[in-house]
């Protein structure tokens, strides 16, 4: 066991559901979840592998959010100046 302070704060994520290990920092989606939870020292946290969704003290030990898939704009094709399209 650690004797560093944050140890003594920090706890493990566990799943309530299937028991995993793995659990990521959830967006806030309501203002409940904005201003109401911090007040009360929890953060919305999802399961890696089982996808259930809680709610944990700010404590808890968790990754941050999957990297968000890179947002695709389609770029504008022109057409060559030598082609004609109808």
């Amino acid at each position: 066991m650690s004797n560093s302070p944050d140890s003594v704060f920090c706890q493990p994520f566990v799943c309530q559901d299937c028991g995993s290990e793995i659990g990521f920092r959830s967006r806030r989606r309501t203002l409940l979840e904005r201003y109401i939870l911090p007040l009360f020292l929890l953060k919305p946290v999802r399961c890696g592998e089982c996808f259930r969704r809680d709610y944990r003290l700010i404590f808890t030990r968790v990754h941050e959010r999957w990297a968000e898939t890179a947002r695709i704009v389609p770029m504008k094709h022109s057409t060559p100046p030598n082609r004609h399209v109808a």
